[in-house]
């Protein structure tokens, strides 16, 4: 599974690479915030704010074809709606890690595109 689908991204996009690497951008931007609180919510066991996180990273994930993430936020909501997060930290630390990818593979494309810096 890709990091990041680039083919499925460019046909999101009608192969807007500006837009894909903006849409790139804000998803970088928000998700420390995210991750941050999708911790919390598993340190707390609150399974609400769990779901509610998870599933609007789910979403967001898809539209940029973060396939990895995307995968991995599927099982995060889904656990979020079963209430049952208990076992969610190896699937909450790896999303980390996805992300960590996602960051450094986001940069080869925006390379690929002769868009450098950022």
């Amino acid at each position: 599974m890709d990091i990041i689908d680039l083919k499925d991204a460019m046909e999101r996009v009608q192969d807007d690479k500006e837009l894909l690497l903006e849409l790139f951008d804000i998803f970088t931007e928000d998700f420390t915030g995210k991750y941050a609180a999708l911790q919390e919510a598993y340190r707390k066991g609150d399974c609400a704010a769990f779901q509610m996180i998870s599933h609007g990273l789910k979403g967001a994930t898809g539209n940029i074809s973060a396939s990895r993430m995307h995968a991995n936020c599927i099982a995060l909501d889904l656990m979020g709606k079963n209430c049952d997060v208990s076992g969610a930290g190896p699937a909450v630390n790896a999303l980390g890690r996805q992300f960590d990818e996602f960051v450094a593979e986001a940069a080869r494309i925006r390379k690929e595109f002769g868009q450098g810096g950022q």
